[in-house]
Protein backbone atom coordinates (compact mmCIF):
# COMPACT_ATOMS: atom_id res chain seq x y z
CA UNK A 1 0.00 0.00 0.00
CA UNK A 2 1.06 3.40 -1.14
CA UNK A 3 2.57 5.70 1.80
CA UNK A 4 -0.47 9.34 2.11
CA UNK A 5 1.29 12.19 2.85
CA UNK A 6 -0.98 15.42 3.33
CA UNK A 7 -0.63 18.57 2.02
CA UNK A 8 -2.02 21.76 3.41
CA UNK A 9 -1.57 25.32 1.92
CA UNK A 10 -0.15 28.12 3.93
CA UNK A 11 -3.67 29.18 5.52
CA UNK A 12 -7.03 27.96 6.91
CA UNK A 13 -5.65 25.36 8.67
CA UNK A 14 -8.47 25.74 11.82
CA UNK A 15 -10.94 24.86 9.14
CA UNK A 16 -9.08 21.42 8.41
CA UNK A 17 -8.25 20.57 12.04
CA UNK A 18 -11.95 21.48 13.21
CA UNK A 19 -13.19 19.02 10.97
CA UNK A 20 -10.19 16.62 11.32
CA UNK A 21 -9.33 16.39 7.40
CA UNK A 22 -6.31 17.09 5.19
CA UNK A 23 -5.96 19.40 2.28
CA UNK A 24 -5.05 17.17 -0.37
CA UNK A 25 -3.07 13.80 -0.05
CA UNK A 26 -0.43 12.75 -2.18
CA UNK A 27 -0.27 9.15 -2.93
CA UNK A 28 2.90 7.68 -5.95
CA UNK A 29 2.91 10.89 -8.41
CA UNK A 30 -1.40 12.59 -7.93
CA UNK A 31 -2.64 14.21 -5.71
CA UNK A 32 -6.11 13.91 -4.19
CA UNK A 33 -7.51 17.42 -3.24
CA UNK A 34 -10.49 17.46 -0.98
CA UNK A 35 -13.34 19.87 -1.85
CA UNK A 36 -12.93 23.45 -1.59
CA UNK A 37 -15.22 25.61 -1.31
CA UNK A 38 -15.29 29.78 -0.82
CA UNK A 39 -14.85 29.97 2.47
CA UNK A 40 -13.41 33.50 3.71
CA UNK A 41 -10.21 33.58 6.06
CA UNK A 42 -12.43 32.88 8.94
CA UNK A 43 -14.08 29.46 7.45
CA UNK A 44 -17.57 31.90 6.61
CA UNK A 45 -18.89 31.14 3.22
CA UNK A 46 -18.75 33.97 1.04
CA UNK A 47 -22.13 35.52 0.35
CA UNK A 48 -21.77 36.64 -3.11
CA UNK A 49 -22.28 33.37 -5.48
CA UNK A 50 -19.76 34.56 -8.21
CA UNK A 51 -17.26 35.36 -5.21
CA UNK A 52 -17.89 32.55 -3.88
CA UNK A 53 -16.92 30.23 -6.98
CA UNK A 54 -14.02 32.40 -7.48
CA UNK A 55 -12.83 31.94 -4.02
CA UNK A 56 -12.91 28.21 -4.19
CA UNK A 57 -11.08 28.15 -7.30
CA UNK A 58 -8.18 30.14 -5.11
CA UNK A 59 -8.50 27.94 -2.38
CA UNK A 60 -7.77 25.32 -4.50
CA UNK A 61 -4.97 27.07 -6.39
CA UNK A 62 -3.33 27.45 -2.60
CA UNK A 63 -3.66 23.61 -2.48
CA UNK A 64 -2.15 22.88 -5.53
CA UNK A 65 0.41 25.01 -5.19
CA UNK A 66 1.48 23.74 -2.04
CA UNK A 67 1.66 20.20 -3.63
CA UNK A 68 3.95 21.60 -6.41
CA UNK A 69 1.16 21.42 -9.00
CA UNK A 70 -0.81 24.06 -11.26
CA UNK A 71 -4.54 23.69 -12.65
CA UNK A 72 -2.20 22.41 -15.72
CA UNK A 73 -1.57 19.48 -13.91
CA UNK A 74 -5.42 18.79 -12.88
CA UNK A 75 -6.98 15.88 -14.48
CA UNK A 76 -10.19 14.96 -13.03
CA UNK A 77 -12.52 17.72 -12.00
CA UNK A 78 -15.61 17.14 -9.62
CA UNK A 79 -18.42 20.36 -8.46
CA UNK A 80 -21.42 20.31 -6.96
CA UNK A 81 -23.70 22.62 -7.05
CA UNK A 82 -26.88 23.62 -4.69
CA UNK A 83 -29.11 24.83 -7.69
CA UNK A 84 -27.15 23.96 -10.73
CA UNK A 85 -29.60 25.13 -13.55
CA UNK A 86 -29.62 28.95 -12.37
CA UNK A 87 -25.19 28.60 -10.89
CA UNK A 88 -24.15 27.08 -14.33
CA UNK A 89 -23.51 30.30 -16.23
CA UNK A 90 -21.76 31.84 -13.38
CA UNK A 91 -20.09 28.97 -12.87
CA UNK A 92 -18.62 28.13 -16.76
CA UNK A 93 -16.87 32.17 -16.42
CA UNK A 94 -14.35 31.52 -13.81
CA UNK A 95 -14.32 27.91 -15.41
CA UNK A 96 -13.38 29.43 -18.42
CA UNK A 97 -10.60 31.56 -17.07
CA UNK A 98 -8.89 28.80 -15.01
CA UNK A 99 -8.93 26.18 -17.78
CA UNK A 100 -9.35 28.70 -21.35
CA UNK A 101 -7.84 26.05 -23.59
CA UNK A 102 -7.74 22.18 -25.01
CA UNK A 103 -6.90 20.26 -23.44
CA UNK A 104 -9.48 19.92 -20.98
CA UNK A 105 -9.61 18.37 -17.79
CA UNK A 106 -12.65 15.78 -17.49
CA UNK A 107 -15.08 16.79 -14.85
CA UNK A 108 -18.41 16.08 -13.53
CA UNK A 109 -21.14 18.32 -12.31
CA UNK A 110 -23.44 17.09 -9.51
CA UNK A 111 -26.53 18.87 -8.06
CA UNK A 112 -26.99 18.54 -4.35
CA UNK A 113 -29.26 19.57 -1.67
CA UNK A 114 -26.58 20.40 1.13
CA UNK A 115 -22.75 21.77 1.42
CA UNK A 116 -22.80 23.06 4.82
CA UNK A 117 -23.82 26.58 4.02
CA UNK A 118 -22.12 27.05 0.83
CA UNK A 119 -23.26 27.13 -2.95
CA UNK A 120 -20.51 25.37 -4.50
CA UNK A 121 -17.77 22.94 -3.80
CA UNK A 122 -14.88 21.40 -6.35
CA UNK A 123 -12.58 18.49 -5.79
CA UNK A 124 -9.68 17.65 -8.31
CA UNK A 125 -7.08 14.96 -8.49
CA UNK A 126 -4.19 16.35 -10.53
CA UNK A 127 -0.57 14.59 -11.44
CA UNK A 128 2.47 15.62 -9.55
CA UNK A 129 5.25 17.14 -11.88
CA UNK A 130 8.27 15.22 -12.25
CA UNK A 131 10.20 18.36 -11.03
CA UNK A 132 7.64 18.55 -8.02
Amino acid sequence: MSKRDAIFPARRQALYEINRYSAAIRSGDLIFVSGQVGSREDGSPEPEFGKQVQLAFENLGEVLKAAGCTFDDIVDVTTFHTDPASQFGVIMSVKDKVFPQKPYPNWTAVGVNWLAGFDFEIKVIARIPETA
